[in-house]
C-alpha cells in the first residue's frame, strides 16, 4: 500500500518590513552626546552612573542626557507616550547616538529593542544592553523589525541575583566594552533570506514526511500537524464571506500579515474541523488588535492565550462547558486552543530556542477553550461573560486573554453567600495578589474565575448578581505595601513609587492612606476586571481562578461574522456533533 502524498502550504504570513541597516558608528566619543533610553527596571539606575563614569574617563569631552528626558519607553502606558516622539526629542537634545536598557526580561528585552530602532530609522547609532540569557531574543526582535545589525551590548549573568558590588564590576569591566564596542563598530547589513508567497507549496510528501519538514522549521508546536493542502483550506473559506486575502492586522515581533488565508493554513494544521473557521479569524482579529500586546507573549512569566467563547455556536459547535471544561478531549475547546497557540508561534513569531522570541522561564500548557455555559447563566439569572465584555445575550462572541498561572482547586461549602465568598477572597484573591504590582502599575488587573454553576447558585439565591461577587471580592482582597513592593523588585520593577502612580492618575486614594509600609492596600484595581465565567461541573462546589498577566493579553472580545448561508453549510456538522 503506497502511502499518500500531500502538498503543503506555507504556514506564515508575509513580511511588512523594509530592512535597513544599522546607522553608522560615532568615530570620536569624546565629542558626542549620549541619551540614555530606559525603562527604569533591571537596575539600570544603578548601571548608568557607573556607564557614564567609565566612558568620561576614557573619553573626556563624552556628555550624557538622562532617561528623565525621553519618558519610560516600555509598556501600555509609557511606550505609547515616549516612542512617537522619540525621534523629535532626540534631535532636540542634539544627541549623536543613545545607549537603552535594560533587556532582562521576555517583554523589556523587545522592548528595548523598539527603542533602540525608532532612534536607528531616525538616524541615531545605537547600543541596546541585553542580559546573556536574552541576547538571542533581542538580536530575532531587531530582524523582525529590519535592523538585523542592531548594535546590542551584553550584560553578563542574571542582574536580579547578583550584589551590588558585582553588578558595579559587570558594568565597569564587561558591559562598558560592549557599549563601546557597538557605538564605534562598523558592521555589514545581513540580507534577509527570500521567503515563499504566501500560497506557495513548500512541501510534498507523506504524512511523516510533511510533518519533518514542518517540525524542522520550527512551524509546529512540536505535536503532528494535519497537512495544509490547498483543497483542506479551501474546505474552510467556505465557512467565510471573507476574502482570503484580507489582512486582519499585522502583529510584532516578525511584523508579518495576518490574513484571512494564514488562519485557515495554521486552522487546518491545528486539526480544526472547517466549521470552526469563524471562530478562528475572531481569535486573529481580537490578538491582531495593539492593546492585546500579543508581540509580548514571549514574557517571562509564561503567559498563555485563554479563549472565551459565548453565543448559540457553544452547542452547535460541540463545546464542552460542563466537567472537564479544560480538559483536552472535546475537538472544538482543544484544536481551537491549539490554533491559538500554533498562530502566534507561526505569525506572531513567539517560539523558543534557538529563535528565543519565547523567553517563558518555566511556562505552562496550552489552554482548550473555555466555553461558558450559558443555561446555567440563564438559571441563576446572571449576566454572560459575553454581556460582561459588551455584547448582547444570543451573540457568538470570542474573547482571548492572557493567563500566566491557575489557582488550586477551589472548593466552597456552606449554604450561605458569604462561607462561599470568603473562601474566593482567601484563595483567589490571595493567588491574584502575588502578582498585582504589574496590574497596579499599569492600573489594569483581569483575573478570571471559572465558577461551577452550582456555587453560583447559592450566590444567587441570595439575590447576589455578577457585579455583586465581583465588588465583594475587590473590597476584601487586600495586600501590605511592603509585600506589594517586594514581589514588584524581585521581579525587576527598581522604581515603584506609588505616590507617582497616584499623581499620573493610575491608582486610587486608597494606595496613599499613609507612608506605612505595612498598610493595606487593594489587591485589585477595580471591580468589573474580575472576569467570571460559569462554567465546569454543575454537581460540585469548585472554583478555579486564571491570573493575567495584567500588562499584555488584555480580555479582547471579537463578534464571530458567520457566512451567509451558515445555516446550510452547518446541517451535516450539526448532524455529526448530535
Amino acid at each position: 500500500m503506497t502511502d499518500a502524498i500531500y502538498s503543503a502550504l506555507w504556514p506564515l504570513g508575509r513580511s511588512t518590513v523594509t530592512d535597513i541597516g544599522a546607522q553608522p558608528r560615532i568615530a570620536d566619543l569624546s565629542r558626542a552626546t549620549i541619551a540614555h533610553l530606559s525603562h527604569y527596571g533591571f537596575r539600570h539606575d544603578e548601571m548608568r552612573p557607573v556607564i557614564e563614569r567609565e566612558m568620561t574617563a576614557r573619553f573626556p569631552g563624552i556628555r550624557f542626557v538622562g532617561p528623565e528626558i525621553f519618558g519610560n519607553i516600555h509598556g501600555p502606558r509609557h511606550g505609547k507616550e515616549a516612542l512617537p516622539v522619540l525621534a523629535q526629542r532626540l534631535a532636540e537634545q542634539g544627541v549623536d547616538a543613545v545607549i537603552t536598557g535594560v533587556g532582562s526580561c521576555g517583554t523589556c528585552t523587545p522592548a528595548v529593542v523598539r527603542a533602540s530602532i525608532v532612534a536607528e530609522r531616525a538616524g541615531f547609532p545605537s547600543a541596546t544592553i541585553v542580559a546573556t540569557a536574552f541576547l538571542n531574543q533581542g538580536r530575532a526582535n531587531a530582524r523582525g523589525e529590519g535592523v538585523a545589525d542592531l548594535g546590542i551590548a551584553e550584560f553578563p549573568g542574571v542582574i536580579m541575583t547578583q550584589s551590588k558590588e558585582e553588578l558595579e564590576r559587570n558594568t565597569a569591566q564587561v558591559l562598558v566594552p560592549n557599549i563601546i564596542a557597538q557605538l564605534t563598530r562598523i558592521a555589514p547589513a545581513a540580507a534577509r533570506e527570500k521567503e515563499p508567497e504566501p500560497r506557495a507549496i513548500v512541501c510534498r510528501g507523506t504524512l511523516d514526511e510533511v510533518n519533518e519538514f514542518f517540525l524542522t522549521r520550527r512551524w509546529t508546536d512540536g505535536l503532528p500537524i494535519i497537512p495544509p493542502t490547498v483543497e483542506r483550506v479551501e474546505s474552510f473559506l467556505r465557512f467565510t464571506d471573507r476574502d482570503p486575502a484580507q489582512v486582519l492586522g499585522v502583529i510584532q515581533p516578525e511584523n508579518r500579515e495576518a490574513t484571512v488565508w494564514t488562519a485557515a493554513v495554521n486552522g487546518v494544521m491545528a486539526g480544526c474541523r472547517p466549521e470552526y473557521m469563524p471562530i478562528l479569524i475572531a481569535i486573529v482579529e481580537a490578538m491582531a488588535d495593539p492593546q492585546f500586546y500579543a508581540r509580548d507573549f514571549g514574557a517571562s512569566p509564561g503567559l498563555e492565550p485563554m479563549v472565551i467563547v459565548n453565543g448559540p455556536m457553544v452547542k452547535d459547535l460541540g463545546f464542552n462547558s460542563g466537567a472537564g471544561v479544560l480538559r483536552v478531549g472535546r475537538q472544538a475547546n482543544t484544536s481551537i486552543g491549539r490554533f491559538a497557540r500554533l498562530y502566534l508561534r507561526n505569525i506572531v513569531g513567539i517560539r523558543p530556542w534557538p529563535d528565543d522570541t519565547d523567553k517563558s522561564s518555566i511556562g505552562q500548557g496550552m489552554n482548550v477553550v473555555l466555553a461558558e455555559n450559558e443555561e446555567a447563566v440563564s438559571e441563576v439569572g446572571w449576566t454572560s461573560f459575553a454581556e460582561h465584555m459588551g455584547f448582547s445575550r444570543g451573540e457568538n462572541v470570542v474573547t482571548v486573554q492572557s493567563t500566566l498561572a491557575s489557582t488550586i482547586p477551589i472548593y466552597t461549602a456552606g449554604d450561605t453567600a458569604r462561607e462561599h465568598l470568603d473562601t474566593l477572597v482567601e484563595i483567589f484573591g490571595g493567588s491574584c495578589a502575588g502578582w498585582a504590582h504589574t496590574g497596579i502599575k499599569k492600573a489594569k488587573n483581569c483575573p478570571i474565575l471559572v465558577m461551577s454553576p452550582g456555587v453560583a447558585r447559592i450566590l444567587a439565591r441570595e439575590g447576589l448578581s455578577r457585579s455583586d461577587v465581583q465588588r465583594y471580592i475587590f473590597e476584601n482582597t487586600s495586600m501590605s505595601v511592603r509585600t506589594l513592593k517586594r514581589h514588584a523588585w524581585e521581579l525587576g520593577y527598581t522604581e515603584y513609587d506609588l505616590k507617582q502612580l497616584h499623581a499620573e492618575g493610575m491608582v486610587s486614594d486608597a494606595y496613599v492612606t499613609s507612608d506605612d509600609p505595612d498598610r493595606l492596600v487593594p489587591v485589585f484595581v477595580r471591580p468589573e476586571t474580575i472576569g467570571i465565567v460559569l462554567s465546569g461541573d454543575p454537581g460540585r462546589n469548585q472554583s478555579k481562578g486564571f491570573i493575567q498577566n495584567q500588562s499584555h493579553g488584555y480580555p479582547t472580545a471579537r463578534r464571530v461574522e458567520l457566512p451567509a448561508n451558515w445555516h446550510e453549510l452547518m446541517s451535516p456538522a450539526i448532524a455529526r456533533s448530535a
